[in-house]
């Protein structure tokens, strides 16, 4: 069964979207995990100690994890063993895991990038990988090239969430079309060779929920292209907003939710992971409130 294919049906199986967000830096971690790290190999062994208990937490209650490579390359050579270690510990947890590295390039390049995180040597468990689109098709070919050959996946750069993406993403071509629309054409070309049997391709598109009326408008052209949804929580996407880029059958999208869940106990007090396993729980109440019952 395709790797898209897997990840709709867990996220059937739990009735639930979310995507958690293990964007993890030494600031999020509870003062016992933070005291005594000192070093960028101390910082990482705890920074790990919290996503392990993060994940022993959640991974029966969501489908997928997303884990932000920068928030662990800037910790060094010891950083990027965190991120193969939580990436290989949420696999054996059954939880989809999505990379988000954003890469970009061309040639040889962007087929040692694809052959990095998702090629049959790759040292890291990752089912996705986040690309950015906008070299064009010969940077993205060769990403695709390496699903076809390893059942994976990726989510390519569309609609972002933050502010200012308008200043690039919104500008109106010449037939009257904004970029993003320009763009969500390529990644529905790019996937047709990756579609499943829920009618979604493992080639999908980042669409930020802080921007609802775009994410209408790409749902309603791309039939075929699943999402990721940034934005959810801290970025003031919420579920009511994010529930347009959903179809009919409550399918189409995962949302992602970082610092909602990692940084819950700071809010709600307690033990870290047992706020992280709350506001999963309540998170999946919100989103199944706006979007109805998943695979309907």
């Amino acid at each position: 069964m395709p790797v898209i294919d897997r990840l709709i049906e867990k996220i059937i199986d739990t009735q639930n979207p979310t995507c958690v967000g293990l964007d993890t830096v030494a600031d999020y971690l509870p003062e016992e995990l933070r005291d005594g790290a000192d070093t960028n190999a101390a910082i990482a062994e705890r920074i790990f100690e919290f996503n392990k208990n993060i994940i022993d937490n959640v991974c029966d209650i969501v489908p997928s994890v997303k884990i932000q490579i920068a928030c662990y390359e800037m910790y060094g050579a010891a950083g990027i063993a965190c991120f193969e270690r939580t990436a290989n510990y949420a696999k054996e947890k059954g939880l989809f895991v999505i990379a988000d590295g954003k890469r970009n390039d061309i040639g040889n390049t962007a087929g040692f990038y694809a052959a990095a995180f998702l090629g049959e040597k790759a040292t890291c468990a990752v089912d996705f990988l986040t690309v950015n689109g906008y070299l064009g098709t010969d940077g993205i070919q060769p990403f695709v090239d390496v699903c076809k050959q390893n059942d994976k996946g990726l989510f390519a750069l569309v609609k972002t969430s933050n502010p200012s993406s308008g200043e690039f993403q919104n500008l109106v071509l010449q037939d009257g079309r904004t970029v993003y629309e320009y763009m969500g054409g390529l990644v529905e070309k790019w996937g047709e060779d990756l579609i499943g049997k829920y009618g979604y391709s493992a080639v999908g598109a980042v669409v930020g929920a802080t921007h609802p009326m775009e994410a209408a408008r790409l749902r309603e052209q791309l039939k075929n292209t699943f999402f990721l949804i940034p934005g959810y929580g801290a970025q003031g996407g919420n579920a009511e907003m994010l529930s347009r880029s959903f179809d009919i059958r409550g399918l189409g999208g995962v949302v992602n939710n970082s610092r909602g869940v990692l940084c819950a106990y700071k809010k709600k007090g307690g033990k870290y992971y047992e706020a992280a396993r709350q506001a999963c729980i309540d998170m999946q109440r919100d989103l199944a409130a706006a979007i109805g019952r998943m695979g309907k």
